[in-house]
């Protein structure tokens, strides 16, 4: 199993940003860092480091290597939404926990605050400080949920509620 590193998450609201604080961490920005960086401030949700690489003409190790170095550094964070490969997503505007949809693939992104009631409860009931931001939350979105169809994928929805807070 994968572990998140634990380390103090970096505050930036767009690329430049993020590129001071990579280099206040003593991280040099190389070409491929940049493009790394640009495509996760492109992407409408978390993606992968296939798709980065495929997006940006980057080799996918010089991909991972980036994310690796930009997660241990607190610029970035990976996420497990389901089936498939971890996803990469930035940490400069708070940490998210996610929702996502085990039949269309949309993911809603949301501050921590709004999934309180549910750690609450699960404090009360078993005694666990549950967290969210690594391992999304599965089931099925509003639209798939009223749906009385057979299983079937749909291109995936971006949707971040977070974004609007």
């Amino acid at each position: 199993m994968t572990e998140a590193p634990d380390v103090p998450r970096l505050a930036f609201d767009d690329l430049e940003g993020a590129v001071d604080a990579l280099r206040a961490r003593g991280l040099r920005l190389t070409t491929p860092r940049r493009l790394v960086l640009a495509a996760l401030f492109a992407a409408d949700r978390p993606a992968s480091a296939e798709s980065i690489a495929t997006g940006a003409e980057l080799d996918p190790t010089s991909v991972y290597r980036n994310l690796e170095a930009l997660e241990r550094h607190g610029l970035v964070r990976h996420v497990h939404l389901g089936h498939g490969p971890g996803l990469y997503a930035l940490v400069g505007r708070g940490d998210r926990e996610f929702l996502s949809c085990e039949r269309c693939g949309a993911v809603e992104a949301l501050v921590p605050a709004e999934l309180e009631p549910v750690r609450e409860r699960i404090r009360q009931l078993f005694g666990y400080e549950a967290r969210f931001t690594h391992f999304a939350i599965i089931g099925l979105c509003p639209e798939c949920a009223g749906q009385q169809q057979p299983r079937g994928r749909r291109a995936p929805a971006a949707r971040t509620r977070a974004d609007r807070h």
